[in-house]
């Protein structure tokens, strides 16, 4: 049997499994992710997979494939604007309480579970980013989705996202230089940042004018195709440039989410994210031993309770310096317990490097087993708990916390009053970027040149001539980002210059050109040693930096105009990209309930399964309100908000619906909308024809123009046609009447033009009777 049969086995074996373990535990209130990974432990168990455990590479790229298509889903979920709406505040909060686990995780595995510096390191690593995939579920199930707390939980869970794949990163550099942490940390963070930034820069300047020329002149086919080649791609050279195959797929999530085409490319990947997910997961099942699992018991127990704990506080303590009221920091905290996908990921990066033992495998997902059964009952009890908690609080603590907040509202007022830091906030984060771009490019640049010198020879031309050519073709790329670059800095000088020599100074005149002067001169002299540490030491190449510069200063004079118009066209669509209009959904549109918690009103949102059995109906025919008690208060439509719908309005499949009620009304409402008989469509779309019917002589439709009829409403047909005499009138409007006689060109599915052809066929007195 050749590899490609093996494959397609692997491939077989491991989805059908994963389907019935995810049905059992979906069915039992589990995440599915539980399910995939007992699916992956039970595969193992099977004598029939020994040949497949044989073969780790076959195991490795299931898992390989199935990490990129999981990362580039929680990127999509994740774009630059929406981290840029959840503010700098939030952000810190996060870092501050990703720092107190680290410490307090790392304190109590060496002093209470007598692990190692690096088991503690990784097992600090596992507790402290959460699961997007589980937490997002089980708030979406519990309907905490549109209160104060689970959306506070929600940012928290989307900036822990970033926090983990800087935290991967890191970890790998680890990994690499085989265990000597604190050397290369710095480095590390240094690169990855310019490694994400170029990535960032150039995937938002390429990939949405490529998306918006395939949505333009290609079918949806090749979008699709395009954008799973870049993502491979990006995956691949994420991989080459020393990281995760993850950060690749991470990126081009978050770059495609800004732009028009992120609903048809999340429709799109949704099945293939959906399968190779799940081949992700049950692949880490695959390398656990249940034995193991059972022999870990205990230590699983006592870190599953560790990091209910510690997460629990960390997140409530973060978010309440920062101002966050006190009791929805602590609901919040209880919301975020879940550990998941990149826990694993952390634990399979120390178990191969053989930096940690084997058992941090089975740790890892007996306590995202553990946190996830948890996570349904802590976030119900959220609000309960929060409270009694709240009432055992010593009364310092909340003076404490009263008054933090009046000081940071107070700092958070100056802040908007200070002129100086608006004006020069935007110039100064501009520097910051360019620089990291200019250095990303340099650094990246030298595993391009040795390509090249490989290929090409050292010796090319004239004696080191790949590298001389090359590094001045460098210089002449960062060109347009060194003149913004020094456009920023010759700004800045004249604000600071005019805020350093107030006006009614009497040498004010005199004063401010030599402050602006002596500015500009200190940043070019930093700029000069920057672009000078830059450049490489090639040997006999002493004029290569001088060489430079006269090329920069001859394109300088030559294509000014032209690199000043570049960068404004860049910048210009940068900040169109992120400072545009967020894309509204249900998930914010019920922010003013939380003012409202006396009324005990709940608002929860489902997405309408493909067989819904309310697909194809109005809003009126369920009747929702009358039954329930609850109203539909807005619907998502492939992206598009639909707020306040009118009872008219039809529910198709994968809406996504708001309903607003109390907690029996939404949970009697969702039923309804979820509820599924798996009875299929009476007609299909092929079944749609056109048919001639006539209107007979004492029809009740005679001498009724069609807006009175209103037949799409009352019959589900339309009139394309009527042929009265020899004359015919092509789709008439609503005042064109219908008289006897009239040959009608109606549209509809079979059942819907026999009925409206019966009902044609009623006459006025007949009607009557039957009233």
């Amino acid at each position: 049997m050749n590899q490609g049969i093996f494959f397609i086995q692997d491939l077989a074996l491991v989805l059908v499994v994963a389907a019935a373990a995810g049905w059992i535990c979906q069915r039992i209130g589990l995440s599915v992710v539980i399910g995939y990974l007992m699916a992956g432990m039970l595969i193992s168990l099977h004598p029939f997979t020994d040949a497949m455990l044989q073969d780790p590479a076959r195991i490795e790229r299931l898992a390989q494939a199935g990490l990129i298509f999981l990362m580039f889903g929680i990127g999509l979920r994740l774009s630059l604007r929406r981290l840029r709406r959840l503010g700098l505040s939030l952000m810190l909060a996060v870092f501050a309480s990703a720092g107190i686990i680290y410490y307090t995780t790392r304190t109590i595995a060496t002093g209470m579970f007598g692990l190692g510096d690096m088991e503690g390191l990784f097992l600090a690593g596992m507790l402290m980013v959460s699961s997007s995939a589980i937490i997002s579920k089980v708030i979406e199930e519990t309907g905490g989705g549109h209160e104060r707390a689970g959306q506070t939980a929600m940012g928290v869970v989307v900036l822990e996202d970033v926090v983990a794949v800087m935290l991967v990163a890191l970890l790998n550099s680890v990994a690499k230089f085989g265990g000597t942490q604190e050397a290369h940390i710095g480095s590390t963070l240094g690169t990855f940042a310019m490694f994400v930034l170029m990535t960032c820069v150039a995937g938002l300047l390429f990939v949405p004018w490529l998306l918006r020329k395939l949505s333009v002149s290609a079918g949806g086919e090749l979008q699709t195709v395009a954008v799973a080649g870049i993502l491979l791609g990006l995956a691949l050279l994420a991989n080459q440039a020393g990281y995760s195959l993850a950060l690749g797929a991470f990126l081009l999530g978050m770059i495609v989410a800004e732009t028009p085409q992120r609903t048809q490319v999340e429709r799109t990947f949704e099945g293939m994210t959906d399968v190779f997910s799940s081949v992700f997961f049950v692949a880490i099942g695959l390398q656990i031993d249940p034995l193991m699992l059972a022999a870990s018991w205990k230590m699983i127990v006592a870190v599953a309770a560790l990091t209910i704990v510690v997460r629990t506080f960390a997140v409530s303590f973060a978010l309440s310096l920062i101002g966050t009221p006190m009791r929805n920091a602590l609901q919040a905290g209880l919301m975020v317990t879940p550990i998941g996908e990149f826990s694993f990921i952390i634990a399979q990066l120390g178990v191969t490097a053989l930096l940690v033992p084997k058992e941090f495998y089975p740790i890892a997902v007996g306590v995202s087993l553990l946190t996830t059964v948890c996570a349904p009952a802590l976030t119900r009890n959220a609000a309960k708990i929060s409270s009694n908690i709240m009432a055992r609080l010593p009364n310092w603590m909340r003076i404490w916390h009263a008054y933090h907040s009046a000081q940071l509202a107070r700092m958070k007022m100056r802040r908007k009053r200070n002129m100086l830091w608006q004006l020069s906030r935007r110039r100064i984060i501009q520097v910051a970027v360019e620089v990291l771009m200019v250095t990303g490019v340099m650094f990246f640049s030298r595993p391009l040149l040795d390509w090249l010198t490989n290929w090409l020879g050292p010796d090319w031309l004239f004696p080191n001539g790949p590298s001389v050519l090359f590094w001045l073709l460098m210089v002449i790329i960062v060109m347009a980002p060194l003149v913004a670059l020094w456009r920023n800095l010759s700004a800045l000088s004249i604000l600071y210059a005019q805020a350093l020599v107030p006006r009614s100074a009497n040498s004010a005149q005199r004063l401010r050109p030599v402050m602006e002067m002596m500015f500009r001169i200190i940043a070019a002299t930093v700029m000069f040693i920057w672009v000078s540490t830059l450049l490489p030491s090639v040997p006999g190449t002493r004029w290569l930096l001088p060489a430079g510069a006269l090329a920069a200063v001859l394109l300088l004079i030559l294509l000014r105009r032209k690199l000043i118009y570049w960068h404004s066209e860049m910048e210009s669509e940068l900040q169109s990209m992120l400072s545009g209009p967020a894309r509204l959904s249900v998930e914010t549109t019920a922010s003013w309930l939380n003012e409202h918690d006396d009324w005990n009103i709940r608002a929860t949102s489902c997405v309408l399964p493909d067989l819904a059995d309310c697909r194809g109906k109005r809003i009126s025919e369920l009747d929702l309100r009358a039954q329930h008690g609850c109203v539909i208060a807005g619907i998502e439509r492939q992206g598009v908000l639909l707020p306040r719908p009118h009872p008219d309005e039809i529910l198709y499949p994968r809406d996504k619906v708001l309903l607003i009620g109390t907690e029996e009304q939404v949970n009697a409402g969702k039923k309804i909308l979820l509820a599924v008989s798996g009875r299929a469509y009476a007609a299909e779309f092929d079944d749609v024809r056109m048919d001639t019917l006539q209107v007979p002589a004492e029809s009740r439709a005679a001498d009724k123009d069609l807006r009175t009829l209103a037949l799409a409403q009352a019959h589900r047909v339309q009139i394309i046609g009527i042929r009265r005499g020899s004359r015919r009138i092509l789709n008439p409007g609503g005042g064109e009447m219908l008289m006897a006689g009239d040959e009608l060109l109606v549209t509809g599915t079979p059942d819907e033009l026999r009925s409206f052809n019966d009902w044609l066929m009623e006459t006025e007195e007949r009607s009557e009777d039957e009233g």
